[in-house]
Parts: structure tokens; C-alpha cells; sequence
């Protein structure tokens, strides 16, 4: 068996960027790395020493421990007969530190709540990700960067589906019993995750993101219902006459301007109608997705200018509680069972517009989609109405 200090195995480190020292094992022709969490530049590291720092020898003492450590454990594991394996080994010689390091909080969170102030979300995106440094912290499998594998990110992933969703006084007191967490709800923490670890690799923090060798691993699920208005419903939504002057015909309006804009509620909110350019007699601009900063294709149709019109080309704003607790009420004054919300409006506007012909290549760059896996949605939701109607049919037939 042999052990040697060495910096940057991968060769990964950017030039003067900091880049991991490891404990190189050697035995029988196969060769382990150990983590040592010390980092430094490729300048300050030569002869399996760190040089050129005023903490190198404070740094080497720590280097010359874990290389004991590391030596004693393979050894132990040699005497008794067991397969030398680095994952093993790791555990062994940094469990005492890692118990030591939970004491004193969680590295990996601390730098990701720092980082925040500094990615300038918007409150929309932002509180997605603060409920994942509180499932972090719980989780505490994952509290330093050397935490960071790819084996513990499938254990966060079973965490958060062993995880109920949390339960308002109110709904306590209905003796309501919590639900798993939503597939599309864990997907968010392990998007939100991912992100946040994209960033600590660019900074240098970490050399790789374990996310990456993980592509299609984590799924949203499919959806099994979209709601969103027929023709008629449309139809009958756009009929009626709230009482002038109220929420009710705010919401009301703003509903119909979302139906033929397809614009999300966020983007509805930040509209300014000097965004847009009259050309062969019709309103256009290409902007950007509040949310997600995709560029979007935007046109006016006359449902949507004649709302424009009634508020002389300002739309009025609403809070999404009030405007959604207004769209509910409207639904059941015009028939709607189901009860309406702001971004039904989106996908209405989405199914109108495949059934009216539209391309759904084209659909995508209306909505602001990142990819068009996310517009076929709409198309697996019209063809499932459409073999609904088939089986109606069928049941008739029979009888």
C-alpha cells in the first residue's frame, strides 16, 4: 500500500483558482482518492506540501493527520480482511469531524442563504428556494462540500418523499391529514438545489455538481389534469356583467386579457403597453418571462386591446389572493364547476390556440416555454379529450 498527498487528480482547476487536495491509496494496482477539505491554489502546492501561504504549516500538520488517519483505517480494514473501498474509507476517518462540523452548523447552507441577496430573484422565485435550506438542514446528510455526492443527493431525494406537507391551523382543526409532498413539489427543491450548486461551481467552490451526472433522474410527474376553459365556458365567462367599479369586474376583465394573451399572472402585472409596437395595424414586442427570463412572442388579439381599451391601455392591478378568490366567484355565477384561478387563464389560452390550428412549435415561443416538451402538455390534454369524447360515444353505442 502506498498514500501520497496530491492536488487536483481531475486536473479540473481553472488557473488561479482553488482546487481540492486529496489522499491518494494505492494497493494492488487500484488507486482511491480521500478528500481531505483543504483547498488551495495550483501555485501553492508543490513536493505533496502546501507552500507560498502563511497558513501552509497549520494546513500541512492538518494534511500529515489525515494521511495517518487514512493509512491507519486502510490498514484496519487490510488486517481485518475487508475489501478496501474509498467511500468506506472516507466515512470512517471524516465521521468524527462531521459530527463535530453539524454542531456547528451547516457550511453548505450558510453559503447558499449569503448567496441569495446576490441572485436578485424576485419574491415569486425566491421563496421556492428558502423551504429547501430548512429540508437541508433537517436532512443533515449534506453539511459540508464534501457531502456533495452523487449517493447523497438520492438520499435528500428519498427524504423529501418520506416528507408530508405541512398543515394550517385551520386545516388541523378540519382534522385534514397531511399529503406526501408533490412530485412537482420535490422537483422544485432539487431545481432550486441545482441551481444554487450551478453557481458554487462557476465561483469555484465545488469542482463538479453532482446534479449534472443525474440528467432526467428527478421528474416533476405528469400531470394528469390541466384546467382550462372550453369554447363554451369561454363563451359564457366572457357574458357576464359584473357590478361596475368592483374587484369583481377587475378580475373579470384581467381574466379575459389573460385568455387571449396568454401572458402568466407576473407577466400580466409588469405589462406596459410602451413595451409594444404597432406594425400592420396590430400590437407586438418580444420580451422576457418575468419568471424565467425566456423570451416570449406577444400579440395583441381584439379581446385583449378592447380590455386595454377600457382602462385607457393600463391595466389595473390586483393581488393574486384577491384576484383569485374574485375568479372563483365569477366561475360559479357563470356555471363553471371548477373553480377558477390566474393561471387557468394561461392554459386556456394555450388549448385555444392548438385547437384554433396554431403551430405548437410556435405555441412555445407565445408562452415563453424553455423546451417544447412543456407545450406538449397541452397537446396530450386535448388528445385525452378528445379520446374521452370517443369513449362517451362508445358508451352509447353499446347501450
Amino acid at each position: 500500500m502506498n498514500t501520497q498527498i496530491v492536488f487536483d487528480h481531475r486536473n479540473k482547476t481553472a488557473a488561479g483558482k482553488e482546487g481540492p487536495v486529496e489522499v491518494r491509496i494505492t494497493h494492488n494496482r487500484k488507486t482511491y482518492y480521500i478528500p481531505t477539505g483543504v483547498r488551495v491554489r495550483r501555485s501553492e502546492f508543490a513536493f505533496q506540501s502546501i507552500i507560498n501561504r502563511g497558513d501552509a504549516d497549520e494546513l500541512n500538520r492538518q494534511l500529515l493527520t489525515l494521511m495517518q488517519k487514512v493509512t491507519g483505517v486502510v490498514t484496519a480494514m487490510l488486517d481485518a480482511g475487508e475489501t478496501v473501498d474509498a467511500a468506506e474509507v472516507k466515512r470512517r476517518v471524516w465521521s468524527p469531524e462531521k459530527q463535530k462540523k453539524k454542531k456547528e452548523g451547516n457550511e453548505v447552507v450558510a453559503w447558499m442563504q449569503e448567496q441569495m441577496p446576490l441572485l436578485r430573484l424576485r419574491e415569486g422565485t425566491a421563496k421556492h428556494y428558502r423551504p429547501l435550506f430548512a429540508k437541508l438542514t433537517k436532512f443533515g446528510e449534506i453539511s459540508d462540500w464534501e457531502d456533495l455526492t452523487i449517493e447523497n443527493i438520492y438520499k435528500f431525494d428519498a427524504y423529501l418523499h418520506s416528507l408530508r406537507k405541512e398543515l394550517t391551523d385551520a386545516e388541523k382543526k378540519k382534522g385534514m391529514k397531511a399529503e406526501p409532498l408533490s412530485d412537482a413539489g420535490i422537483y422544485t427543491y432539487h431545481k432550486c438545489f441545482k441551481a444554487l450548486l450551478n453557481r458554487a461551481y462557476k465561483m469555484g467552490v465545488i469542482d463538479a455538481n453532482p446534479y449534472d451526472r443525474l440528467k432526467g433522474e428527478f421528474s416533476r410527474g405528469e400531470k394528469q389534469t390541466m384546467d382550462y376553459l372550453t369554447e363554451e365556458e369561454m363563451a359564457a365567462f366572457e357574458s357576464i356583467r359584473p357590478l361596475k367599479g368592483s374587484v369583481m369586474e377587475v378580475a373579470h376583465d384581467l381574466f379575459i386579457f389573460q385568455m387571449y394573451t396568454g401572458l402568466s399572472y407576473g407577466d400580466m402585472q409588469a405589462f406596459d403597453m410602451k413595451d409594444y409596437r404597432l406594425i400592420d395595424g396590430t400590437w407586438r414586442r418580444i420580451g422576457e418571462r418575468i419568471k424565467t427570463g425566456v423570451p416570449y412572442v406577444s400579440q395583441l388579439l381584439t379581446p385583449a386591446v378592447a380590455v386595454l381599451e377600457k382602462y385607457n391601455h393600463q391595466l389595473p392591478r390586483i393581488v393574486n389572493a384577491d384576484y383569485n378568490h374574485a375568479l372563483k366567484v365569477l366561475g360559479m355565477a357563470c356555471g363553471i364547476a371548477r373553480p377558477l384561478h390566474s393561471h387557468m387563464a394561461r392554459h386556456t389560452f394555450a388549448t385555444f390556440a392548438l385547437r384554433q390550428g396554431v403551430k405548437i412549435e410556435n405555441l412555445a415561443r407565445m408562452l415563453g416555454h424553455t423546451n417544447i416538451t412543456q407545450t406538449q402538455r397541452y397537446a396530450k390534454v386535448l388528445a385525452k379529450s378528445v379520446h374521452d369524447d370517443f369513449a362517451m360515444m362508445e358508451e352509447k353505442l353499446s347501450k
